[in-house]
This record gives C-alpha cells, sequence and structure tokens, in this order.
C-alpha cells in the first residue's frame, strides 16, 4: 500500500484539556508513520473548570504509562472516593454518590435487595453504611487498594483524582511533544473544504500559514469551529430536561484539609460545585439564567465559599445537548464541540477520554470509512444520552418544591429510556447496566435511593434465605467497613506522603 493512501496527517484544533488528552493518546499509539499537529491560540482561553474525573480516568492515565503521583504532584491532585449531594431530595438532607462495591454479594442477588427488605420493614441504617466508599469521605480517610488483603473490602477501592485542569493539559502537552507532536501557536482565520467530498483540506492560522490535513479533530470547544460553523453539523438541545445554562466559577482558599470527595450543593436556581486541591478549592454555580440573573448568581457565589475568593469569578454560557454526529466526514469532535453536559457527575474529561479511545479503535486506515463514521456516532450517542438521562434523574427526583427551578424539574416530562428504567427498579427494586453504558447499578442505586425513589418490594429470592440470616449478613458488613475505615490513613496523611506538590 502506498503511504499516501494511508491517513497519517492528523491535525488537533484547539488545545486545553480535549486537545491535549487527544495528542497524548495518538502520540502514544501511532508513535510510527503518523505526523500529529495540535493548533492552539493562548489568546482563546478555555473554560478549565473540568477538574473532578471519574473512576475511568485512571485506565486512560494508565494507558499512557503515567505515574499517578508525579501526575498529581504536577497537577495539585487529591483523591476522590465519590461525590457528595446535598439539600438535592430535599433541604437538610444529603447522601454520597461512592464509587465501587456496595457490601457483598449473596447468591445471585446483590447486598442492595437484602438491605432494602430490611429498611422496608424499618430495620436497616442507611445504604451509604455498606460501602468504603460512602463511610470515608466524611471521616477524612482515604488509601488505594490492597490488593494482597484478598478477602478484605480495602483490596478493591475505587477512586477518581481531582486536579487543575490547565496542569492537568500542560502535563500532558509535555507528554506529547516529547513524543513527536508538533504545537503551533496560532487563531484559524479560514478552513478550506473540498467542494466534492465536503471533507476538510486545511485550516488557514493568523500568521498566514496553511496547514493540511488527512484527519482533522475539533477541540474547540463551544465554538466547534470545524463540526460546526464550517461542516454545519447540527446541535440537539436537551434545555427542556437539564435547564440550567450558565455557569460562574471562582477558586478560594484552602485550609490543608481536603475531604476527598467533590461535594454539589443544591441552590434555589441551580447547583454549586466544591472540588478540593491541593492548592486551592475549586467552586462554581451552575444555574438558569429564566431563574437567576448572572449579577446575582456570582453574588451568591461569592457569599457561599468556605474562603477568600483568590481570583475574579468567570463566567460560561452553554445549552445543554450534543452534536447530531460527532464524526462528519474526515472531522471528529472531541471534548465541548461535540457537546455539553453539565458537570454534575464530573462526566465532562471522561466524554473526552471515551471520544479519543472510541476514535483510536475505529482509527481509519485508508480514508474514512461509512461503516467506521456511523459505528463511532452511535456508541457517542448512547453514551451521551445515558449519562444525559442519570444527570435528569437527579433534578427531576426530588421533593423541593421551595423555587421555580425545583418545581419545574419536579412535574417535567422524562425520556422514555429513564422512564422505563424508573419503572422497572420501582417494581422490585432491579436495575441493569445496559450494554456499555457508563454509570453501573451501584452508581444508580446511590442516586435513586438518595433521591428518595423506594421500591414497592424487594426481589422475592431475598426471602429464601432467614431474617435473622440477612440481620446477621448486613451487620457483618457494616462492621467489617466501619474497621477497614479505621485503619486507613487520614486523606491529607496520604497526600503527604506519597504525592504531596510543591509551592506554585
Amino acid at each position: 500500500m502506498n503511504a499516501k493512501e494511508r491517513v497519517t496527517d492528523i491535525v488537533i484544533v484547539g488545545g486545553g484539556t480535549a486537545g491535549w488528552m487527544t495528542a497524548a493518546m495518538m502520540a502514544k499509539l501511532l508513535a510510527r508513520g503518523y505526523r500529529i499537529r495540535l493548533v492552539e491560540s493562548e489568546e482563546i482561553g478555555t473554560i478549565g473548570v473540568g477538574e473532578a474525573t471519574i473512576p475511568s480516568i485512571k485506565v486512560f492515565n494508565a494507558a499512557l504509562g503515567l505515574d499517578e503521583d508525579e501526575l498529581l504532584r504536577a497537577t495539585q491532585g487529591t483523591f476522590k472516593l465519590g461525590i457528595e449531594f446535598v439539600d438535592w431530595w430535599r433541604c437538610g438532607h444529603s447522601y454520597i454518590h461512592g464509587f465501587g462495591r456496595i457490601g457483598q454479594d449473596w447468591g445471585i442477588l446483590k447486598c442492595y435487595q437484602y438491605w432494602l427488605r430490611q429498611h422496608l420493614a424499618g430495620s436497616a441504617p442507611a445504604l451509604g453504611r455498606y460501602s468504603i466508599n460512602t463511610v470515608a469521605p466524611p471521616r477524612m480517610k482515604f488509601m488505594r487498594s490492597q490488593p494482597q488483603m484478598k478477602d478484605s473490602p480495602l483490596a478493591d477501592i475505587a477512586y477518581a483524582l481531582h486536579f487543575d485542569a490547565g496542569l492537568y493539559a500542560a502535563f500532558l502537552r509535555r507528554f506529547s511533544e516529547q513524543r513527536g507532536v508538533i504545537r503551533t501557536e496560532g487563531t484559524v482565520v479560514r478552513v478550506a473544504v473540498d467542494a466534492t467530498s465536503g471533507h476538510i483540506t486545511a485550516i488557514e492560522i493568523a500568521s498566514g500559514e496553511r496547514i493540511t490535513g488527512d484527519l482533522f479533530i475539533d477541540c474547540t470547544g463551544m465554538r466547534a469551529l470545524l463540526i460546526g460553523q464550517t461542516l454545519g453539523v447540527g446541535f440537539e438541545d436537551w434545555s427542556r430536561w437539564l435547564p440550567c445554562d450558565r455557569a460562574v466559577a471562582v477558586p478560594s482558599a484552602t485550609d490543608g484539609k481536603p475531604i476527598p470527595m467533590t461535594r454539589s450543593i443544591a441552590r434555589p436556581a441551580g447547583w454549586q460545585w466544591r472540588i478540593p486541591l491541593q492548592h486551592r478549592i475549586g467552586n462554581g454555580l451552575v444555574y438558569s439564567s429564566h431563574y437567576l440573573e448572572d449579577d446575582a448568581a456570582e453574588a451568591q457565589l461569592l457569599a457561599n465559599l468556605d474562603g477568600p475568593a483568590t481570583a475574579a469569578p468567570r463566567r460560561v454560557r452553554f445549552t445543554a445537548g450534543k452534536r447530531r454526529q460527532m464524526w462528519s466526514g474526515n472531522c471528529v469532535a472531541v471534548g465541548l464541540s461535540s457537546g455539553f453536559l453539565e458537570p454534575l457527575e464530573s462526566t465532562s474529561i471522561h466524554l473526552i477520554q471515551a471520544g479519543v479511545v472510541r476514535l483510536m479503535r475505529l482509527f481509519p486506515h485508508r480514508g474514512v470509512n461509512a461503516a467506521e463514521t456511523s459505528e463511532y456516532n452511535r456508541r457517542c450517542d448512547f453514551d451521551y444520552e445515558r449519562i444525559r438521562d442519570f444527570l435528569i434523574l437527579h433534578y427531576h427526583a426530588t421533593q423541593r418544591d421551595d423555587s421555580p427551578l425545583w418545581q419545574y424539574c419536579r412535574t417535567m416530562s422524562i425520556p422514555a429510556t429513564l422512564e422505563e428504567k424508573l419503572a422497572l427498579f420501582r417494581e422490585n427494586g432491579r436495575i441493569f447496566r445496559e450494554g456499555e453504558e457508563l454509570f453501573a447499578e451501584e452508581s444508580w442505586l446511590h442516586v435513586l435511593f438518595g433521591q428518595g425513589i423506594l421500591p414497592h418490594r424487594y426481589d422475592p429470592i431475598v426471602d429464601q434465605q432467614q431474617p435473622d440470616d440477612i440481620t446477621r449478613f448486613l451487620k457483618d458488613i457494616e462492621r467489617v467497613i466501619d474497621r477497614c475505615v479505621q485503619v486507613m490513613p487520614t486523606h491529607a496523611d496520604f497526600i503527604a506522603e506519597h504525592c504531596r506538590a510543591g509551592s506554585l
């Protein structure tokens, strides 16, 4: 095969987290025979609030061969066992969506089915008592898995990371450039498209340089310069289900004792995030402009910080939804150019990761193939839609009626896919992960129970066990989890020992 028949010249337009995650993975997997170029402009800022992740980020970093402690030192990072949701179901109530296992299975049933029997009878504590990931964060405890302790919950601790997104992009930039990625500084002023094929042939930057390529990756954020403005791929608006359309973000001082979880606090017109890093706390307010003015939103955020703000607030406008196609012609949209889902469950960086990994699994060999493009778009659509449903659940399953936003969300219609999942759960507490959807059964359970959705009944197979045996089974899990958390170091001590960052 002649080299010219292959896709060899790759142009990534836009930097930030999306651009440099894409460049890093391509540099790792396409080390020979490919030219990878990234074009970005320092004049164009990035949103840069994607500082919380989910456990899948560890798979991405491991695939690159990154040392996690080195990465955390470079990005002022901390660890994350889950997300605490405050005031979502009703004011004064909170729960933790913890990563990882809940208890242990008994026979063919999950632990939660036995818990559900006891809970419906009024004789069981909250579901969060049965998982390390929900017991440890309030006690400020953390450790990595201890695989040598095979029969202990400590053998398998699921966790994610908090880090400074700008520093993460800079870390991946160094990684990428060391492996041959060429960075070009410049603002794109024109995009050339072939009149016959509709494919992008080149971009032109302000200096006058013309950059050609076989495959173009759009990492231009919400501008969607290539996929949207140039190729005209439409946008599917989901704001009827996810009505928040604004965010304001600001860093604040830290007390040096980071809690190992993200916190999400429901507010009258949206919700506030709190992400603890080593050198600061990341804060933001996501809200609906229909119910709250921008200046009032900024004032509300500044009035609810744990410490003094350390920079000026930054405002962001967005519309929840996705592109109708993420791969069109020879252009693939990655990151915010492909769609936006608010960071309620820390999925922004995961969606970048999923897009990049999916592209590499379907990477074109000899030009663009319709079957591969279709499969890519189908899988992206599935990802976005299932995450969308999970986010809608938080808003819709609420008893709050204290403000117009919550009154709207509580009574709005929801997608059929979510309606079907809820109907199945309400009958006998059954929930199943469909295909490769992101959130596992445990994640759905934490949010369903945390948001006050109780099934009418439990699985009938539970009654094959004696009630006293079920009580002992659950109490044993509680005791084991409690003992495990007692021996864990504090989150601050673990960071100090393994990955404390230097001063900026």
